[in-house]
């Protein structure tokens, strides 16, 4: 009451400080750094970002990368070495001409190196970076490498993925959010009964979207894809919040004296539903921060953050504009489009049986397209840019000029005699798919003892602590063959030095694969479980939790089985981000419906009037929360050239659409079948469910 009464009293003051922290929040957003590198958020204790780490602060290199020229002179690309070395950050710039004189003809070198470096009119450098892979100094030096070297060069590598993944995000950001806002406005302006609020809800969630994106600076860092849905998730969540907001004041506006006495009411009613509405969206983010590889944490927390952040706005800002636009808003009202729903939901009611029927038919087939999504996840996140990338061309050429689809380092102890590491070498290159081990004694043969070489070679691939090799192999990164591959490679590795680390892109992405594996389990178990509880306190029942998460759970595995059946494979971390974001942002439909269900029944009402009456007032405001939710993300799917983020979003889309379809059709029909059984197990409901048996007969006798 008093909280309510503070708001409306001090409207103007609130507008005034919200504004003001805008400033801090544009500062915070412009000053938060974005990780464009998925393989980051591996855990810090697995051998490959050890061995990353090791590579980095012991022998000074962090990322690396494979150039492919094409028609270019010897002494030309010789002194494009020579230029590449001299960029920032650029630690070994690796040729022919890093070991020999150019006055030893490079047809004289071994077949098996020669060919190995040139093919045809194309040649390879291989460079090293003494930063990390995501670091800014490194997307910075591949773009000056590249325009060394102007159309002549292809830059391969992990580093450049992230550079050009970094470069079309940053043109596609701003688009994303204005496609989510235009679509939004025009939901809006087809289901609600005022042309100008939609602007209004804008103009509040926008500050409340400004303030969670300002204050990720705590963080000092998000993730591209955190930094791409969190907008556009925040504006399509929170949005309900703001119609309930408003509906409610509409309605007070009929009983209450003035306008403050009608908003200070609604902003009660708002809190008091808002708030346990609320707390399942939020619980479902925070199960992602279960996942071990911590991109779920970084969505999780941001987007939990965002929820919150929208409460506030709604409870705070909004009122404050809506008060102070009053006249404005008045002069824009309309009659609503959506027609009255008494009907619709009399045929709903009357056919559910043959609703229970469909819901039992879909389960498995949802179920099993739903497992086998989960299976035809790629992890190759290359294969989420566009082909005409930069990125994609030079790892084509790589491929078709020279049969390289990834390239593997191994750290050995530097006192592994050299012997021991020709035989390992030799070992290595017998493993299927193996093209070449590149090192020190493969490059100098057995003939040439290692103290005669000068330092400035040897320090190239060797430090006081390991000795670094180069692996390159025809399989791709995240196979089936890659990983086979990278497991005999370490079974040798470890047989020769048992603290060895066989490191690089491939590697890394076998242990994101494992990890998420795991963690999908997790996020599920845990988002479910968290949920089931909330809804249980808030219902003050046991079973409806069971219905309520059943009919979400059968909209998920159809939305996820879907791309089974339509021979789509997703992005790994689709299955397990939207599983968890669908179930605790469409579950609130069906707690509204089950909520107003209650009371009817708890009024006195018998189960089909109860039933009837809940479905009738619900339609509209569940028609209006998933049609926000897919307007604000299916533009965005069709736009983006990422599909990663692209297929995220249609899948929220479509999940909103099916969710709002099956809490409609299939949640009726569960409440009318377990009438009995949820009287019986919710709290209040038994003693009134039978006063309203007596009622009933006593009607029937009076009759």
């Amino acid at each position: 009451m008093k909280f309510s009464n503070a708001v409306v009293k001090h409207r103007v003051l609130i507008l005034i400080i919200a504004v003001v922290l805008m400033i801090p929040s544009v500062i915070g957003m412009a000053n938060t750094r974005i990780n464009y590198d998925m393989l980051d958020y591996l855990p810090s204790d697995m051998d490959t970002v050890q061995g990353q780490t090791e590579l980095l602060e012991d022998f000074g290199k962090g990322a690396f990368s494979f150039l492919v020229i094409e028609d270019m002179e010897e002494k030309d690309v010789a002194a494009l070495r020579e230029k590449i070395e001299q960029v920032d950050h650029v630690e070994t710039a690796l040729w022919y001409d890093s070991i020999f004189d150019l006055s030893i003809p490079m047809e004289l070198l071994p077949d098996e190196i020669y060919s190995e470096f040139n093919s045809g009119n194309a040649t390879m450098i291989a460079v090293f970076f003494d930063t990390s892979t995501s670091d800014d100094a490194t997307m910075d030096a591949i773009r000056e490498i590249r325009a060394l070297s102007d159309k002549q060069c292809f830059v391969s590598g992990m580093s450049a993925m992230v550079t050009d993944l970094k470069d079309l995000c940053e043109h596609e950001e701003p688009i994303y959010v204005a496609i989510a806002v235009a679509l939004s406005v025009v939901a809006m302006l087809v289901f609600l009964d005022n042309w100008a609020i939609p602007f209004v809800f804008l103009a509040s969630i926008g500050m409340m979207i400004l303030m969670n994106l300002g204050t990720n600076i705590f963080f000092g860092e998000t993730s591209y894809i955190t930094k791409a849905l969190s907008a556009v998730l925040q504006l399509a969540v929170t949005m309900d919040y703001s119609i309930f907001l408003w509906h409610s004041y509409q309605e007070q506006l009929h009983i209450a004296d003035s306008k403050e006495t009608a908003m200070a009411s609604a902003i009660r009613e708002t809190l008091s539903s808002v708030v346990g509405s609320s707390v399942t969206t939020v619980a479902g983010f925070i199960a992602l921060c279960f996942m071990s590889f911590t991109l779920g944490k970084d969505l999780g927390i941001v987007m939990a953050k965002g929820v919150i952040f929208g409460v506030l706005g709604c409870v705070t800002v909004l009122p404050s504009l809506i008060l102070l636009l009053d006249k404005f808003l008045v002069k824009a009202q309309h009659r609503s489009l959506i027609p009255d729903m008494k009907k619709a939901s009399s045929f709903i009611i009357k056919i559910f049986p043959i609703s229970l029927i469909c819901f039992a038919i879909a389960v498995a087939p949802a179920y099993y397209g739903y497992h086998k999504t989960d299976k035809e996840v790629y992890y190759n996140i290359g294969e989420s840019l566009p082909d005409d990338m930069a990125y994609v061309i030079a790892n084509t050429k790589l491929s078709e000029k020279f049969d390289i689809a990834s390239t593997h380092m191994i750290l050995t102890d530097s006192k592994t005699s050299p012997k021991a590491v020709r035989s390992m070498i030799d070992e290595m290159e017998d493993v299927d798919g193996v093209k070449y081990v590149l090192g020190l004694e493969s490059i100098v043969g057995p003939l040439v003892p290692e103290e005669v070489l000068p330092e400035s070679v040897t320090e190239i691939l060797k430090s006081d602590k390991w000795e670094l090799l180069l692996i390159n192999s025809e399989y791709g990164v995240a196979t089936d063959e890659v990983n086979a591959q990278l497991d005999n490679l370490n079974t040798i590795l470890k047989k020769y030095d048992s603290n060895g680390l066989l490191i690089g892109e491939a590697p890394c992405t076998k242990d994101m694969i494992e990890t998420t594996a795991h963690d999908f389990k997790v996020v599920n178990a845990v988002s479910i479980i968290a949920i089931f509880l909330i809804i249980m306190l808030v219902e003050r029942s046991f079973s409806l939790p069971f219905i309520l998460i059943a009919v979400i759970e059968l909209a998920i595995f159809i939305n996820l089985g879907l791309p089974h059946y339509m021979g789509q494979s997703l992005p790994f971390i689709a299955p397990i981000c939207i599983s968890t974001i669908q179930l605790g942002a469409t579950v609130d439909y069906a707690i509204l419906m089950t909520t107003r269900y209650k009371s009817e029944r708890m009024l006195g009402n018998d189960k089909k009037t109860a039933v009837h009456t809940a479905l009738s007032t619900s339609i509209p405001s569940i028609i209006v929360s998933g049609m926000g939710l897919f307007a604000a993300t299916f533009g965005v799917a069709v736009y983006s050239d990422i599909d990663m983020i692209s297929s995220m979003c249609m899948l929220m889309a479509r999940g909103a659409v099916i969710s709002m379809i099956l809490v409609t059709l299939m949640l009726p029909a569960w409440l009318m079948l377990c009438d009995k059984v949820i009287c019986a197990t919710t709290i209040n409901m038994k003693q009134n469910s039978s006063s309203s048996s007596h009622l009933m007969i006593n009607r029937r006798v009076l009759k």
